[in-house]
């Protein structure tokens, strides 16, 4: 259920790695058609794509980085490293490429300060970077720029002459 992040062994990495680089090589092929699809079904369909086939592939590739990550943080931990990042980055990001570059630097960077704090803090690391994550989307909720409760409660003077 928790996994233990420091206890993965060599067949574990390789699972992970193996899928990491599966995954992006996918996703970069089916990167185009499935923006396309998700924005403008209908056009996809009129011009002769194959958006339910990216879709598909798109879910293949979530159960396949889901069962890895088990591996290394455990069930809980690693549904928290998938949503929360992304759900953070969408405070921010304007476009789709920006949101997955933001999702990816913020889940990089709550891997590592949350290993950091898990050292310093004798904490345990799967949940210190989920904690990490976590922090991140509340900040971004507050303060995030596109939505975030402070822009919300405080548009600005863009809207006065």
């Amino acid at each position: 259920l928790f996994g233990s992040l420091l206890s993965i062994g060599s067949d574990g990495l390789i699972l992970v790695v193996a899928t990491a680089i599966l995954s992006l090589i996918a996703f970069a092929i089916i990167y185009r058609t499935l923006v396309v699809e998700c924005f403008d079904p209908l056009f996809l369909r009129a011009v002769g794509g194959h958006g339910a086939l990216a879709h598909m592939v798109f879910l293949i590739l979530i159960v396949l980085n889901l069962v890895a990550a088990i591996q290394a943080l455990g069930t809980l931990m690693a549904v928290g490293l998938m949503i929360l990042p992304a759900a953070a980055a969408r405070f921010w990001a304007r476009s789709v490429a920006s949101m997955i570059a933001l999702a990816s630097s913020l889940a990089l960077a709550a891997g590592l300060l949350g290993l950091l704090g898990s050292y310093h803090l004798d904490l345990p690391p799967g949940p210190a970077i989920v904690l990490m994550a976590g922090f991140c989307y509340f900040v971004s909720v507050i303060f995030g720029r596109n939505g975030g409760l402070l822009r919300r409660l405080f548009p600005g003077a863009h809207l006065q002459h």
